[in-house]
């Protein structure tokens, strides 16, 4: 999943980043607010990580604005205000959750997995189609029962076709979910991750939808 950390910090921030992607997310990571307002505006993300004392643009500001012109994306506020009513502002704005620095990693990790999941309606931590089930909390797959070996991005596709189940995701989509910034994109990447996961979970599982893109049903 890629998600967007606005963090001006640039010891936590490089920790943040690089703990994140130990955990499985696909990270952009950014330091001011006006820039992480035109990604959001051009960029699809999973979820948002946003501290408050930004340069250029304020994270409430920010936050306030990308509400008020109809962007849902999972938000969740990191920072060091710590007060009631400071926490009151933030949910109140729009902000999903609200943690005080410093974090522990494991914990940020799991309140984005259940704000991923929220948003994508799935009360469950699990995802499960047909006999595949994802954990993507332990980033491990089974079939039958039985485990599979998957790689990151391998994963990283699985997931989100099963969060979109009966959805068509265009390869588009699956590209900006599996790479960040800077990272180079082989103009056959997917379609080979597909075939990967076709082979290990079943040729039927994944639907190639001509000119459109892949579906789970």
């Amino acid at each position: 999943m890629r998600i967007l950390l606005v963090e001006d910090d640039e010891l936590l921030g490089d920790g943040l980043a690089a703990g994140l992607r130990h955990c499985g997310y696909n990270v952009d990571w950014l330091q001011d607010g006006e820039t992480a307002r035109s990604a959001l505006a051009t960029e699809d993300y999973a979820a948002a990580v946003l501290d408050l004392g930004l340069p250029r643009l304020d994270g409430m500001s920010l936050l306030r604005g990308l509400r008020a012109g109809g962007n849902n994306i999972p938000i969740l506020i990191l920072t060091a205000r710590d007060s009631t009513w400071d926490k009151v502002g933030g949910l109140d704005s729009g902000a999903d959750d609200y943690l005080v620095k410093p974090v522990d990693l494991d914990e940020l990790a799991a309140r984005l997995r259940s704000l991923i999941r929220r948003a994508s309606g799935h009360s469950k931590p699990l995802l499960k189609v047909r006999e595949v089930e994802l954990d993507p909390a332990a980033r491990r797959v089974r079939l039958k029962g039985e485990p599979v070996e998957v790689s990151a991005k391998e994963l990283a596709i699985l997931e989100m076709l099963m969060r979109n189940m009966g959805k068509v995701i265009s390869r588009a989509q699956l590209e900006s979910a599996l790479y960040s910034w800077g990272e180079g994109i082989e103009s056959n990447a997917v379609e080979v991750y597909i075939h990967h996961l076709r082979r290990k979970l079943g040729a039927e599982l994944i639907r190639t939808i001509r000119g459109v893109g892949y579906l789970l049903e």
